[in-house]
């Protein structure tokens, strides 16, 4: 008779909905009527298992692939309402396990597919005020590596990114990026790098309109620091920036700039080979500029010698070809300028 008895298999939306119920027992500082400490204890235990399988339905495990329905209907069920909104805000009341489990899977949401579209997209859309919410919490030691991650991954929708960009969030990066802490530090600058080159159109229309002020903190914020860290991190992302066809508007007003091209040649003579070689590869761009103001074809002329001599020094430590042409291209232009 037992087996006539027995509880069905929960499904992914059934899992979605307790999860979603349970998260209301993670915020100690919400009373909830006749509720002992250890019956609490007990949700949250259920709640931590509750991430778990949802872990492992969207990721699968060593034994068994994901299976794509049920993550449709996982992903689905999660948007319907309020539980992402719930799980984000009661994040730094869980233990270590469930925050991890609990950031993989809003990770992990941000890639599914329902019916060939990404809803994750729509939901945050209409729910933008949670990336105000993710991008402070870069300053909470204890969250930022939860909350950056979510962050990361919310940006991927270009929808999201427009909106942070468009927004004084931006700003926030060149603090964040040389927080003490490393391990923030580094992942606010995975962030800032992923914001400003994964939508091209998006960061093109951004540098566009922003481009004064934004390289302007960008040269005293970031490739005038004095953390070795922060200018070699800097140095490499405005050379990915600038040599993007996408930025090519952008990248043509950069060398033009009399004041840009001092801090170039200043990098330049760093002792790190890793910044000498980042920042020839910016510097080059000014050389080969076909329409050089005169003050910058003046400030190349009156320290001719001393770029030669420097450039002479900038070798990568594996042969390569590509790089001896380029430097070789940008030597001859040096030597051929006229005052």
């Amino acid at each position: 008779m037992k087996g006539l008895f027995k509880s069905k298999p929960r499904t992914p939306p059934d899992i979605v909905r307790q999860t979603h119920d349970l998260l209301a027992y993670a915020d100690r500082s919400v009373s909830i009527p006749d509720l002992r400490e250890s019956k609490r204890q007990e949700k949250l235990s259920e709640l931590s298992k509750n991430l778990r399988e949802l872990k492992l339905i969207l990721y699968g495990n060593s034994d068994a692939e994901p299976v794509a329905e049920a993550c449709a209907q996982l992903t689905q069920e999660f948007f319907k309402g309020d539980t992402l909104r719930r799980l984000i805000n009661s994040l730094q009341y869980l233990n270590l396990e469930a925050r991890k489990d609990a950031t993989q899977v809003v990770a992990n949401l941000q890639r599914q597919q329902v019916n060939s579209r990404l809803i994750a997209s729509d939901f945050l859309e209409s729910n933008i005020d949670l990336m105000d919410f993710l991008v402070d919490g870069f300053e909470n030691t204890d969250m930022a590596l939860h909350y950056g991650t979510m962050f990361r991954e919310c940006i991927r929708h270009q929808i999201v990114a427009k909106y942070v960009l468009d927004s004084q969030h931006v700003k926030k990066f060149f603090y964040y990026i040389q927080l003490p802490n490393f391990d923030i530090a580094a992942d606010a600058a995975a962030t800032f790098k992923e914001l400003l080159t994964r939508h091209k159109s998006t960061v093109a229309e951004f540098l566009t309109k922003n481009e004064d002020w934004f390289f302007a903190d960008y040269n005293s914020k970031l490739l005038e620091s004095s953390n070795y860290i922060t200018r070699r991190q800097a140095i490499k992302l405005l050379g990915d920036i600038l040599l993007d066809r996408s930025n090519s508007v952008v990248m043509t007003k950069y060398v033009s700039s009399m004041d840009h091209l001092r801090i170039l040649m200043n990098l330049l003579r760093e002792s790190s080979k890793t910044i000498q070689i980042d920042a020839f590869h910016v510097f080059k761009l000014f050389v080969a500029n076909q329409r050089k103001p005169s003050d910058i074809i003046n400030i190349l002329v009156a320290n001719k010698n001393k770029l030669l001599r420097l450039l002479a020094d900038v070798k990568p430590d594996k042969e390569d070809e590509s790089f001896e042409a380029d430097k070789a291209q940008v030597v001859r232009e040096i030597v051929s300028l006229k005052p």
